[in-house]
């Protein structure tokens, strides 16, 4: 089965989620995510503001926060299919970019070299157990992760794996799925 595909099977999952539901599982997710030693190494964190059929990010921010952790979020380059990381204080530094989605102001933040983050929370629609991935379909994330030396996480609840994932060469998997179980 192709991506498109799979990502439309896993969307519609996600859409009949009550939300009684999607927030017992986002609950889940995060918690997992705080205890795991990988958010407890991190100084610097990289994570993208979630859109409506991603797990919520906004807690996941002001956590860091509270940890005293540096929190960067990306803005899309279209004209290059590329990622920048910005360094963020407050949510007030945000503001809708590519495709609607919330990004850091460059101009009130200050960009930070990919390597200088120690952890990725990679976003993403599909996985298998190996943490292959299919995102949302611009290979922006697998590109900017093709040459970053630090950890990626991934949220991932039980409702997103399928066993055979198709996979390309350029492909990169996350290296920790954290999950709702």
């Amino acid at each position: 089965m192709i991506k498109t595909k799979w990502r439309q099977i896993i969307f519609e999952k996600l859409q009949f989620l009550s939300l009684e539901e999607r927030h017992r599982i986002e609950q889940k997710l995060h918690t997992n995510l705080w205890n795991h030693e990988v958010w407890k190494r991190a100084r610097t964190i990289g994570v993208t503001f979630s859109n409506e059929f991603e797990w919520d990010t906004a807690p996941l921010i002001e956590k860091a926060w509270q940890d005293r952790k540096m929190v960067a979020l990306p803005k899309t380059v279209p004209a290059a299919r590329e990622l920048d990381f910005y360094v963020i204080e407050n949510f007030s530094q945000l503001k809708s970019g590519y495709a609607g989605i919330w990004e850091p102001d460059a101009l009130t933040c200050k960009p930070i070299e990919k390597n200088a983050l120690d952890l990725i929370i990679v976003p993403g629609v599909v996985f298998n157990k190996a943490g292959y991935r299919i995102g949302f379909g611009g290979g922006y994330y697998d590109r900017f992760l093709a040459s970053y030396k630090g950890e990626t996480a991934a949220l991932v609840s039980s409702l997103q794996f399928i066993k055979d994932i198709p996979v390309e060469e350029h492909d990169v998997p996350v290296q920790t799925l954290i999950t709702d179980e």
